[in-house]
């Protein structure tokens, strides 16, 4: 079977939307699953829907990456987004043609700074994981390449400046806060330390915006099982090393002037991508609405018997207590307009129902110590704030169900309490070792004990849960009725 190229396709006679030439507007660094199923792909829906006419020239960030592959395949690959919209199971193919090449800067660092020349080149993008944007000291002025992704940079925005060239739009992917303004901080670092002088400092930010952002899409990336792989070759008549697998939901927040849509024509596309002064709402709005909703129900879920969240959103006990959870008390405590609180709220059913992931609770109990604190916690501080002192009963229930879940860990492994849930399952409790330790002390301990304890822990809450009123005798109210009833049965309660 012939390897996926144009050739290919020309040869099948292949009649999709294919971007065979056009010119590099997009420099971007990283070349993995994720920018792959994400930007590149709504970059290929701007060429094909809005005439971008942009090709993606891509640079590996580290010595180690696809390059090669990429280039083989003439930068072609097949996205497959697959997931739930209305309850509906979706499964779609698209073969991305937005990619021109990809460079290995370790091999060859010349290429990539040469692409500072191109008077088309107009956005850059990154995603060069969390530990990406970071200062290394050791990086110098004239490394070729230097180390780090804000070195590399620097030395790219000074071959442009004295080419006098105009500067970019930079859209940071990374997983950080504040991602394209921490980016920025690190470039001025290396001015000072290059000597590189006060008018290439100015041009930096009066020609270029370092544009913060916010993604979202999960993107399992490659499929894992050979009979599927085969499958999907069969039906696609070629062999493609560059499958990648993504949800259907996607949502990209670029925090940035509005002048930027001018130029990135993703409104004519139809695209879920919006331009904001402050992505800090929408950021907070995932947070506590996506990411809240796996950490308050998945222990007690997974107590209930429960193990994958897909099979959680079939079970009404659990999923009215999801959406009771986000519509009466997460909700109401966000500032965004209500109707896109519950529109986001109405996707992540369908998300968690992905029929085509097994997401297992276990996975996300992982850390839920400081996931509570950051996803849970503030809704419960604001609700309480907002309702003249009020405990909002399911994220109370969801504190006493983590008290639970971590209460049965009597034996340490590595890393972790071993633990058992009521039909005798076997399960790993995983956290800082602190946490851990902490629990561990006082496995023997009665529960409402325990809570006392956990809740007046100021490691864990900076102080803020014992001073809130109230919290302590809801909680230890609901581990009374997890133990009389049971914490299935103690669900159904808290929603009456």
């Amino acid at each position: 079977m012939e390897n996926l190229s144009y050739k290919t396709l020309e040869a099948q006679g292949f009649d999709g939307y294919l971007l065979k030439d056009a010119p590099e507007k997009v420099l971007q660094f990283g070349e993995g699953n994720f920018l792959r199923a994400f930007v590149d792909y709504f970059i290929d829906m701007m060429n094909e829907k809005a005439g971008f006419n942009s090709k993606i020239v891509v640079t590996q960030p580290i010595g180690q990456g696809l390059a090669q592959m990429i280039n083989d395949q003439d930068g072609l690959y097949t996205l497959y987004l697959r997931g739930a919209e209305k309850g509906e199971a979706v499964d779609r193919k698209r073969v991305i043609s937005a990619i021109s090449r990809c460079l290995n800067p370790y091999e060859n660092y010349e290429a990539l700074m040469s692409c500072a020349d191109n008077k088309d080149l107009r956005f850059i993008v990154s995603n060069t994981t969390e530990a990406g944007i970071a200062y290394d000291p050791e990086c110098k002025k004239d490394d070729a390449p230097p180390a780090s992704f804000p070195a590399k940079i620097t030395q790219f925005l000074y071959r442009r400046f004295e080419n006098k060239l105009p500067g970019f739009i930079i859209l940071s992917c990374e997983l950080i806060d504040n991602n394209g303004k921490e980016l920025q901080k690190i470039v001025h670092k290396y001015i000072d330390d290059w000597g590189l002088g006060e008018e290439f400092a100015k041009w930096v930010d009066a020609e270029n915006y370092f544009c913060s952002t916010l993604v979202d899409r999960i993107v399992p990336g490659r499929i894992r099982d050979p009979k599927e792989v085969e499958k999907v070759e069969a039906e696609n008549g070629y062999h493609d090393n560059l499958i990648d697998v993504g949800e259907v939901f996607g949502f990209w927040v670029i925090e940035g002037p509005q002048s930027i849509k001018d130029e990135f024509p993703f409104e004519k596309a139809g695209l879920p991508i919006i331009v904001v002064d402050d992505v800090k709402p929408y950021k907070q709005r995932k947070v506590r609405i996506l990411n809240g909703a796996h950490t308050s129900f998945i222990m007690a879920a997974y107590l209930s018997g429960q193990n994958i969240v897909r099979d959680c959103m079939k079970d009404d006990v659990i999923h009215g207590f999801m959406n009771k959870t986000l519509y009466d008390e997460v909700i109401p405590t966000l500032d965004l307009p209500k109707d896109d609180l519950m529109q986001f709220a109405s996707d992540v059913t369908d998300r968690f129902g992905n029929p085509f992931v097994d997401h297992q609770l276990l996975d996300i109990s992982l850390n839920s110590t400081s996931k509570w604190k950051a996803r849970c916690m503030p809704s419960l501080l604001e609700y309480a704030k907002r309702n003249g002192g009020a405990i909002a009963p399911c994220l109370a229930f969801s504190f006493a169900a983590y008290i639970c879940f971590y209460h049965n860990g009597t034996e340490k492994g590595e890393g972790c309490l071993n633990a058992k849930r009521g039909n005798g399952d076997a399960y790993a409790i995983k956290d800082d070792q602190w946490v851990l330790d902490f629990y561990y002390d006082r496995k023997d301990m009665d529960l409402d004990k325990l809570a006392d304890e956990v809740i007046d822990n100021e490691q864990m809450w900076d102080a803020s849960l014992k001073e809130l009123k109230g919290f302590r005798e809801a909680v230890k109210g609901y581990l009374a009725s997890i133990k009389e009833l049971g914490i299935y049965e103690a669900m159904k309660k808290v929603q009456a």
